[in-house]
């Protein structure tokens, strides 16, 4: 059996050093999660302790008041409403962003790291948060969780179609420069074709995100079927609330259904 030499055997120290780092990352880990549960309150006594009346809680909530999903019809509608008109604005707008954050068509470098900067600053928002703002400015109701989830939408769609587009292949665009094509020759011929499914895929994604979040926007009073769940919930109509969470969980199970099935289709 032929001998390693030396130089193919690993360093003592290498492996020692190794083994240093590794302590010192979990070690590490462990120091700032301790910190953040202390900084939060953190107690598995008091987790135990208050089960009982969690379960009691659950217990409340059986069986849900089916008859409620009567009620739940007109908000379920005006949550789809918000979820559709949100994304759908939220894609127009994402468009322009798309181009202008993208390095290979945007050649104008201020402008796209101005773009990039935008898009990352309304993406770091949370939809909730856009909706509490809004609810402010423009008053309760769906409207206000319509423009929260339209930022929303623009600023994930562009963020992400704009990574895309960047990794798309540059041959038809050079091409098209070399024959004499303009920028927006350049987009619609040797751009749009190849973006086209990436861009219809995270469109689905966002609309499923969408779906989501505007089901608890009604939290902050921006409109919906979480409306229904605040109101029960404050009012101890635990039977209602069941029912507003198990319509809700069946809503959102058939929308990434078939959102998985459409994106399957288009990539």
């Amino acid at each position: 059996m032929p001998e390693i030499s030396s130089r193919e055997k690993p360093s003592r120290l290498v492996l020692l050093m190794g083994k240093i780092k590794g302590i010192f990352v979990v070690a590490l880990v462990a120091v700032i999660y301790i910190w953040s549960a202390r900084g939060v309150g953190f107690s598995l006594i008091e987790i135990i302790r208050e089960l009982p009346s969690f379960f009691n809680l659950l217990w409340d909530m059986v069986p849900p008041n089916w008859a409620y999903f009567v009620r739940l019809i007109g908000p379920l509608l005006e949550t789809f409403q918000t979820a559709i008109a949100g994304t759908v604005l939220g894609t127009l707008l994402a468009v322009p962003l798309i181009l202008l954050a993208s390095s290979n068509v945007n050649p104008n470098k201020p402008l796209y790291y101005v773009s990039k900067g935008f898009m990352n600053l309304a993406r770091t928002i949370d939809p909730m948060l856009y909706a509490a703002i809004l609810v402010a400015g423009v008053g309760l109701g769906a409207f206000a969780g319509m423009l929260a989830l339209t930022f929303f939408s623009m600023a994930i769609n562009a963020k992400l179609t704009s990574e895309s587009l960047e990794a798309i292949d540059d041959g038809p665009l050079e091409a098209l420069k070399a024959c004499g094509g303009n920028k927006l020759e350049m987009i619609k011929y040797a751009v749009v074709p190849q973006i086209m499914p990436t861009f219809a895929s995270y469109t689905l994604f966002v609309f499923e995100i969408n779906i989501r979040a505007s089901t608890v926007l009604g939290l902050v009073g921006a409109g919906g079927i979480g409306v229904n769940l605040n109101t029960s919930l404050n009012l101890f109509r635990y039977p209602n609330a069941a029912m507003v969470l198990l319509t809700t969980f069946v809503i959102v199970v058939l929308i990434d259904q078939l959102s998985n099935v459409l994106r399957e289709e288009l990539v």
